[in-house]
């Protein structure tokens, strides 16, 4: 089992910006896919962005894309997710996730959790307006 650990939560305000790091123990034969979901209170968890670790393809949510972008350091076993312009909306706990994949993909490809195996405690992102 990988052990995902996630920092970088914190409060800011709306229009501003915050980096999340999503470190992994160690990336198996089924570590293909590291996805950022979040929650906040009363809501269903989301997935936000993704990224398949052997080519960098990346994947969005529509209400984030533009302004959060998912990268990686290979060899630190490390997944960001920078976020710009910050809503109130964006508040949540965020919780990064590694798996094989595939991700559903008709037309457009769809962050679920099905696909992801392994979850980090999360970290708390609060932006207020």
């Amino acid at each position: 089992q990988v052990q995902l650990v996630e920092s970088g939560g914190g409060s800011v305000q709306a229009g501003g910006s915050l980096r999340l790091a999503c470190v992994a123990s160690e990336y198996t034969y089924r570590t293909k896919y590291i996805g950022w979901f979040r929650q906040a209170p009363g809501k269903k968890r989301e997935g936000v962005a993704a990224i398949y670790i052997s080519d960098d393809t990346t994947y969005y949510a529509d209400s984030v894309k533009g302004r959060f972008t998912i990268s990686q350091d290979y060899f630190k076993n490390t997944v960001y997710l920078q976020m710009n312009s910050l809503k109130p909306e964006d508040s949540a706990i965020y919780y990064c996730a590694a798996g094989i994949g595939p991700l559903y993909c008709a037309g457009i490809c769809y962050i679920t959790e099905s696909p992801f195996d392994d979850w980090g405690q999360g970290t708390q992102v609060t932006v207020s307006s």
